[in-house]
């Protein structure tokens, strides 16, 4: 008689699980219960992510929450968890563990290893979690762009694509405008990133 052996289920990761991964850096995201590891975040990726967040959060009142790299479980037995690199909520802080519900938008800052996951993977899932708008950053100093998308039934459909030195402008999650050259620039970012004083039409 010929015993045949089956090997159990492997066993699905929650984010509690994440309490247990090493620090040292990187970033760990769930899909379907799996890791899904990213290396941590290269310098030009940190300069853009704070210039961005800093200005988003000078352009919109106390209503909004600005998150740099927020934790976000996509579903309720949290085993597809996503951490985008900016997001923008209008809820309160939850009391423990991480946000359970859509932000108003998602950030993804592209980097070499992270163009498919961010231009299509990550994509599909905040479309499906109901994330009404979602930023994709090219930071690359010869091409620095942005691409906005906004949820349309439950698809994500391009808005506008905008590089270099002209300027970005959308009225949501709040009205901002900003130059994507000076995500990266060096030089006096602060007083440029919102691009030229607009005219009101007033002597």
């Amino acid at each position: 008689m010929t015993i045949r052996r089956t090997e159990a289920p492997e066993r699905r990761l929650t984010v509690d699980d994440l309490e247990h991964t090493p620090d040292d850096g990187r970033r760990y995201e769930l899909v379907d219960g799996r890791l899904d590891v990213s290396p941590a975040p290269k310098p030009i990726h940190m300069r853009v992510a704070y210039r961005l967040g800093s200005h988003l959060g000078v352009a919109c009142d106390d209503a909004f929450e600005i998150g740099e790299a927020p934790g976000i479980n996509l579903n309720a037995d949290g085993t597809h968890h996503r951490i985008p690199d900016l997001a923008v909520f209008d809820c309160e802080l939850p009391d423990e563990g991480y946000f359970q519900v859509p932000p108003l938008l998602a950030v993804e800052i592209v980097s070499p290893e992270s163009v498919f996951r961010d231009n299509h993977t990550k994509r599909r899932e905040y479309a499906a979690f109901g994330v009404p708008s979602y930023w994709i950053i090219n930071p690359l100093a010869d091409k620095v762009g942005i691409v906005e998308f906004r949820l349309e039934d439950g698809q994500y459909q391009e808005v506008t694509q905008t590089y270099g030195e002209e300027v970005f402008e959308t009225e949501l999650p709040f009205p901002v405008r900003f130059v994507p050259h000076w995500l990266v620039a060096n030089g006096p970012w602060r007083k440029n990133i919102g691009g030229p004083a607009e005219d009101t039409g007033t002597e």
